[in-house]
């Protein structure tokens, strides 16, 4: 008679063992989602390392500075991800475009090995991106384009971002290739060159070039005065739209490309056909 109530205590507590401890975080309800809410990647921002392959593994891993990617510059170039995208990675620094202030925490950051430029006898020379970079680039930008629904005028040079203080990727990237790729807008050369001729004639003044980069997203001062920074960014702009010739000179042909890029083309409504009625009885159809 004694041993049952023994084994029933032994059950009792064996089944007290099982009973899951009390919870000690937060009770967290998934079910439901906001329909006001966007990505967090909203830009991608291209740099060159202005060094070779190891120094810029040294750079961007042990240093104070990082990217996302990093395009390598051998045989067959590929990319090292060193900071996760879900992560913000310190690539941009001071930074501005249209409404976005310090980009590191909206954008993607690659940098592509190149040694950037060097000073020569006859100027600043930069050297070249190979094409097996560029292949690899446009790959992944169409890679990040797609997942984070990146908009066309999204990817930019570290240039564009901060005029004053950085050349990245410089006169030598081929921006046109991107946009070839279906990657960035670009102006319409037949457009540019019907608008050349009225800008010869008639040069627009240094505000009209200093509101037009602000609408296109540069930071650029409002003065009206054709002052350095300002020269800065309009060398900056020629560099991606027209490398052949960037000293940051306001002239026609760069008043073109501006003012392209930045007047949409016009919406034609689509015609409206005529309601098609069936002919009266004993009337043949035309």
């Amino acid at each position: 008679m004694k041993i049952i109530p023994l084994l029933a205590l032994t059950a009792l507590v064996a089944g007290c063992a099982t009973v899951p401890p009390p919870p000690t975080g937060p009770r967290l309800d998934h079910s439901l989602t906001s329909r006001a809410q966007s990505d967090r990647i909203k830009y991608v921002i291209v740099h060159y390392t202005v060094s070779d392959l190891p120094r810029s593994i040294k750079t961007l891993t042990t240093a104070d500075v990082s990217a996302h990617y990093l395009l390598t510059d051998t045989e067959q170039p590929f990319f090292y991800t060193l900071v996760d995208e879900s992560r913000q990675s310190n690539h941009a620094g001071y930074s501005s475009w249209k409404i976005y202030n310090q980009l590191n925490s909206a954008s993607i950051g690659i940098e592509i090995v190149n040694p950037g430029f060097k000073e020569t006898a006859q100027g600043r020379v930069y050297a070249p991106f190979s094409q097996a970079q560029i292949d690899q680039l446009i790959l992944l930008l169409k890679d990040i384009v797609k997942r984070h629904n990146i908009p066309m005028g999204n990817i930019l040079g570290h240039n564009d971002i901060a005029p004053q203080r950085k050349q990245d990727p410089g006169p030598m990237f081929p921006w046109k290739q991107l946009a070839d790729a279906g990657l960035i807008p670009w102006p319409e050369a037949s457009r540019v060159a019907a608008r050349v001729p009225g800008f010869q004639e008639q040069l627009p003044d240094v505000l009209w070039f200093q509101r037009k980069l602000a609408e296109h997203g540069y930071a650029v001062p409002q003065n009206g005065e054709l002052d350095q920074a300002t020269r800065n960014v309009i060398s900056v702009f020629q560099t991606k739209y027209r490398p052949s010739l960037y000293d940051g000179t306001p002239d026609a042909e760069t008043a073109a490309l501006l003012d392209v890029l930045t007047t949409p083309l016009p919406v034609i409504p689509a015609a409206v056909s005529a309601p098609v009625t069936a002919p009266a009885a004993g009337v043949p159809a035309e």
